[in-house]
């Protein structure tokens, strides 16, 4: 089922180094080296990483750079201009990200996390053309950018950039109609396009790799043999235009599973896409917060408030209907919704677009 992209035959799993396993705050890069023998070892050859993802570039030279051949892979990295004072600093980027990474030239180079919030910072700084140039030089084989807006910001930024040759999206089958995400109304405007999509959070953080009880038990009654993951994964990956679906995987167990269900790719059949639809129904009653853990919101917090992590438990909640287990979670992780003092930078960064400091106030009110 593979189809050539730029060129290349391109596999439907690529593996996205934002979740790698850690060994107290670093990366094990000894346990990633052998995450990513499994994966090219089953024929799976693009990797995602970024600019901000910490410690991400680093570990991609030690477990797969300074072990592979330059062009028995591809990689991808990306410049986050968000929070650059500067387009020197910014532009800045690419050359640091080489360096950390060592690959000598990204496959793929993507303007980072673009919104309606910071979209023409991107214009103030001459980004667009920046990476343009960069692809002349040879310094990058392909660029495109991630994109986290409305499907009106992206129409316009596809009718202005029309060279741009990829988008990388959040497609995943718990945000296809969400009003926040409106994750099939921005799939279609690319298609529209004509452009070729990269999936991002397919697995929404984790969170559909462990979804609510009700939803377990529909995809159990439908196979009892597969993963909770693979209904994610394939759901994205049946879709139209797809280059390749990013999955976070943090362990080999996750390696494994995905592999062993993507190796040979069959797409959702009519009967799988009914059982996605009640799966979607049952996420659009929950009244969940749309929280991915990718934990942008924590690096500018002044209060250091773990936000994913009340989030999780707030959603744990949600779903089983057990408070008096969630505030006992809450009490022994030490966490502290009521710290917030609703500066309000973590929404200006969060890509799911959350009402994170109301949501804040709601979670210190349950579990304080």
């Amino acid at each position: 089922m593979e189809k050539e992209y730029f060129g290349k035959e391109v596999k439907k799993l690529g593996f996205g180094l934002m979740r790698l396993p850690r060994k107290g705050p670093s990366i094990d890069v000894k346990e990633t080296s052998k995450m990513v023998d499994v994966f090219m070892e089953n024929g799976f050859t693009y990797f995602d990483t970024a600019f901000i993802y910490i410690g991400s570039e680093a570990a991609a030279k030690k477990a797969l750079v300074d072990r592979y051949p330059r062009e028995s892979y591809t990689l991808a990295s990306k410049l986050f201009a968000t929070k650059i004072p500067t387009a020197k600093m910014a532009k800045a980027e690419l050359e640091t990200s080489l360096k950390r990474t060592g690959a000598k030239y990204l496959d793929y180079y993507l303007l980072h996390s673009i919104m309606e919030s910071n979209y023409t910072k991107y214009d103030k700084f001459g980004l667009w053309d920046f990476v343009k140039e960069e692809k002349e030089k040879g310094t990058i084989k392909h660029y495109g950018f991630s994109f986290h807006g409305g499907p009106e910001l992206l129409d316009r930024l596809l009718t202005e950039h029309p060279d741009a040759e990829f988008v990388q999206l959040q497609i995943n089958y718990a945000d296809w109609e969400n009003p926040k995400v409106r994750s099939r109304e921005v799939y279609e405007v690319a298609r529209k396009h004509g452009k070729s999509i990269v999936v991002m959070e397919p697995v929404k953080g984790g969170k559909l790799a462990d979804p609510p009880e009700e939803v377990k038990k529909l995809f159990l009654e439908a196979d009892p043999d597969v993963s909770f993951a693979s209904w994610a994964i394939r759901f994205a990956a049946s879709l139209d235009g797809i280059v390749t679906v990013l999955s976070g995987m943090s362990n080999l167990d996750q390696v494994n599973d995905n592999v062993s269900f993507m190796k040979d790719f069959r797409p959702l059949d009519e009967k799988e896409f009914e059982v996605i639809k009640k799966a979607q129904e049952i996420f659009n009653k929950a009244g969940d917060i749309p929280c991915t853990a990718c934990r942008y919101c924590m690096e500018g917090c002044p209060k250091g408030i773990r936000i994913p992590d009340i989030f999780a438990i707030r959603n744990k909640q949600i779903f089983s209907g057990k408070l008096d287990e969630a505030k006992a979670e809450y009490a022994s992780l030490g966490l502290e919704a009521s710290g917030c003092i609703g500066c309000g930078q973590c929404e200006r960064v969060c890509p799911q677009k959350i009402d994170i400091v109301n949501q804040l106030k709601i979670c210190a009110g349950i579990f304080e």
